[in-house]
């Protein structure tokens, strides 16, 4: 049977989002092609790329036919790229047009349970999994309304910081349904949706000969519920001894409802053209700032849960190993690295960094199994990709929560051969990284 030889992963300029072509070329000529997410929330300034640019570019590489589509999770900087457009001319319209096999999504992005059903092999009782979805639905209203409140007439005062940052992570979290929908349909029958979980028999061995795809997250509420949480700070994230507080995690957010202080009441973005008193101006700028704070702890919240539904790939073709785990954080981390397929992560060779680099999606626990780290002069060094932008997320009033968070993007230059989308021209489409599989 034909063998792959050399693996060549596209990492696209997709800004605050994520977008990998990753090919394997066989030793009859032919060739395999899985693209893993698209989308973004953000684009730097000085790009010349965009979306329809990496569908073209997508299209040209796998010569008109993918062969696999994962959608890690439903945030919108990994699938708005799959959004399709009334004229037939979006950039998900040209995926779609490349009629992959196969889409792969997590557990919790199964269309309606039937009556009886018990999950993904019977894994999942079929009300907790009624629950979750109910829960993603929750998210993305309380996402939604969050969005509504900064559109509003006279909205906040777009000078407080806390407003972008707002946007950034609501908008991220809003449900993305023309591409929830296009990525339900665009494999051609219902049959041809796979939607997995940790641990599952994942066959794809018709579709990508030679080639073992290992499913290592994330599990379903059955194997761990702690999906639902997320912890605050651990010995895990990339932080500094002293920043260590202890350990906090949140409750099941995804029933999570909220009302504004003062829903009614119209602002205007400068207190000086209020017409309230002059002595009443402080209060109504405080309560303002109040209501900021508020809401996003809540969508902050919904953010990181939404991340830990996370599919979690691991590669193995030849006599290598490839990572994907999407932005899959600790607490989905945590039941991999526990259970019987940890040792898989030993000798991987190329891991695509989770999270945009953020300080809770590579547990130290993980990084630390990597056998290849090491220096340049290590042979078969391993090799790590990052697609992200600074200055996007995170890292406000002195948090060291910013993305890529610095200890963690030192660490990755020091002990890997890092590939950054962040270093590329403005006018350049992707990082291209190939590798030998023999």
């Amino acid at each position: 049977m034909t063998k792959p030889v050399t693996a060549t992963i596209r990492a696209y300029q997709m800004g605050f989002g994520d977008c990998f072509l990753l090919s394997f070329a066989y030793d009859d000529d032919s060739a395999r092609h899985i693209l893993i997410d698209f989308g973004s929330t953000g684009m730097p300034g000085d790009t010349q790329v965009s979306l329809d640019d990496v569908a073209a570019d997508i299209a040209r590489e796998c010569g008109g036919a993918l062969d696999i589509v994962v959608a890690t999770h439903r945030h919108k900087d990994h699938i708005s790229g799959f959004a399709t457009k009334a004229n037939g001319r979006g950039s998900g319209d040209v995926i779609r047009g490349l009629h992959p096999k196969r889409v792969i999504q997590p557990w919790t992005e199964a269309p309606e349970a039937p009556e009886g059903w018990e999950g993904p092999a019977g894994s999942t009782p079929a009300h907790a999994f009624a629950r979750q979805r109910a829960s993603l639905d929750d998210m993305h209203a309380v996402a939604q309304a969050v969005v509504d409140r900064l559109d509003r007439e006279g909205g906040f005062n777009s000078r407080w910081p806390l407003a972008d940052r707002l946007r950034f992570v609501g908008e991220d979290n809003i449900k993305n349904v023309s591409a929830v929908k296009n990525l339900m349909t665009m494999a051609g029958s219902p049959e041809k949706n796979i939607y997995v979980y940790h641990g599952c028999d994942l066959d794809l061995s018709a579709i990508l000969p030679n080639v073992k795809v290992h499913v290592l997250g994330p599990p379903t509420l059955k194997q761990s519920e702690t999906i639902k949480t997320y912890a605050k700070n651990s010995a895990d994230y990339w932080l500094k001894a002293r920043q260590l507080t202890g350990l906090a995690a949140t409750k099941d957010v995804g029933a999570s409802k909220t009302s504004m202080l003062f829903p009614d009441l119209k602002r205007r973005d400068s207190f000086r053209q209020s017409k309230l008193p002059t002595e009443m101006r402080w209060v109504a700028e405080r309560v303002d700032i109040a209501e900021q704070d508020q809401m996003l702890g809540i969508v902050t919240a919904l953010d990181n849960v939404m991340n830990n539904s996370s599919v979690i790939l691991l590669f193995e073709a030849g006599n290598k190993k490839l990572l994907f785990p999407g932005d899959a954080q600790l607490e989905n981390w945590n039941y991999a690295l526990q259970s019987a397929l940890a040792p898989l992560l030993d000798d991987v060779d190329l891991y695509k960094v989770g999270h945009h680099g953020s300080l809770n999606a590579t547990p130290k626990s993980m990084w630390n199994r990597f056998q290849k780290r090491g220096k340049a002069s290590k042979p078969g060094r391993l090799k790590t990709v990052m697609s992200t932008m600074a200055g996007k997320h995170g890292g406000k009033n002195g948090a060291p929560t910013e993305v890529p968070r610095i200890p963690l993007v030192n660490e990755l230059k020091a002990n890997s051969t890092l590939f950054n989308t962040q270093d590329l021209q403005p006018a350049e489409l992707c990082q291209i990284i190939t590798i030998d599989l023999r």
